[in-house]
């Protein structure tokens, strides 16, 4: 599945000392401004506590058509995905089921937080792949990454921090901060000096550390992976935080189903708890086949949910 990757001027890209080549420039989807407005965010947060979910699902269908209808980026990244997932030209229908599921899993964000988990069917399997120890979680912009925390906090006991790049959804997470502010205690901003010092105290009592491991933020190691047929950048940067904080990595995903179903997959992925022991030169070759395998994970379960697939930008596109 992994390609050895090439560079324009031919010079391999090989995995150094931070594994990969390193994009230097920022990735574009960080960049993009977030889509939708402040007033309408929290008018639809407070229906939802209101009306119930039911009722308040209502607006999601005029939400989810106009963001189809404007977004003409979004519209041709997710239809570019949509035809590699189906093998064929994707229709009008699948495109909008989509953008409805993405609305679908922002909406029950309101209910995940306020412990309404009675509104939902959630199937799980992997749990038992977890000790008492702390684990990094790596999942991607898959499904409901809340439908996945609120299950380890409800479920298992267990408290799941969010290790996230957050300026891209500065807005959306005001919205939620303001309906359960302790959820956002649980969140972990990446690229602070402090941030490893921070997961490696929340993992040493316990936690799971969820990361999505699946965009890159540009001016980092990125190797190039075989990804619905096609070679697409994936970043290093998650893999080799789990190596030197010395953790176990499961991948995770909450697939939405439609309705109120949820589906929570957990499964081994690497473990590097005896990374310090591992000679040098075999450290870089073990994080490029962790995000091999990383990859690989994620292509079934996109190819299994293709309305799932939430990267509404072009995730093909090499590094600069």
């Amino acid at each position: 599945m992994r390609r050895a990757a090439q560079e324009s001027s031919g010079r391999p890209r090989a995995l150094a000392e931070h594994a990969g080549v390193t994009s230097t420039a920022s990735a574009e989807w960080t960049r993009r401004p977030e889509r939708g407005s402040l007033a309408l965010a929290r008018l639809m947060a407070w229906l939802s506590l209101r009306l119930g979910r039911a009722l308040s699902r209502i607006p999601l269908r005029i939400i989810a058509a106009y963001f189809l209808a404007s977004g003409s980026a979004a519209r041709r990244a997710s239809r570019e995905f949509l035809q590699r997932a189906h093998g064929r030209r994707p229709t009008l229908g699948e495109q909008y089921a989509l953008f409805f599921s993405f609305a679908s899993t922002i909406h029950d964000r309101v209910y995940f937080l306020k412990k309404r988990f009675e509104l939902f069917e959630v199937e799980v399997e992997g749990g038992e792949v977890f000790d008492d120890k702390g684990a990094l979680l790596m999942g991607a912009h898959l499904g409901s990454f809340e439908a996945m925390r609120a299950c380890g906090r409800h479920h298992g006991h267990r408290r799941v921090v969010m290790a996230m790049y957050e300026d891209n959804a500065r807005r959306l997470n005001g919205v939620f901060a303001a309906i359960d502010p302790s959820a956002m205690q649980d969140i972990v901003a990446l690229g602070h000096a402090e941030s490893m010092l921070e997961l490696a105290e929340q993992l040493d009592q316990g936690a799971l550390v969820g990361v999505l491991a699946d965009r890159t933020l540009g001016n980092e190691p990125v190797i190039y992976v075989d990804f619905f047929g096609a070679s697409a950048p994936f970043p290093t940067g998650p893999m080799r935080m789990a190596a030197a904080l010395r953790r176990r990595v499961i991948f995770m995903v909450g697939l939405y189903r439609g309705g109120n179903a949820y589906e929570i997959h957990f499964e081994p992925l690497a473990d590097f708890t005896d990374f310090e022991a591992i000679p040098r030169a075999e450290r870089d070759r073990r994080v490029e086949e962790a995000v091999t395998r990383y990859a690989k994970r994620l292509e079934h379960y996109a190819s299994e949910a293709p309305s799932n697939w939430f990267n509404f930008h072009d995730f093909w596109k090499p590094a600069a």
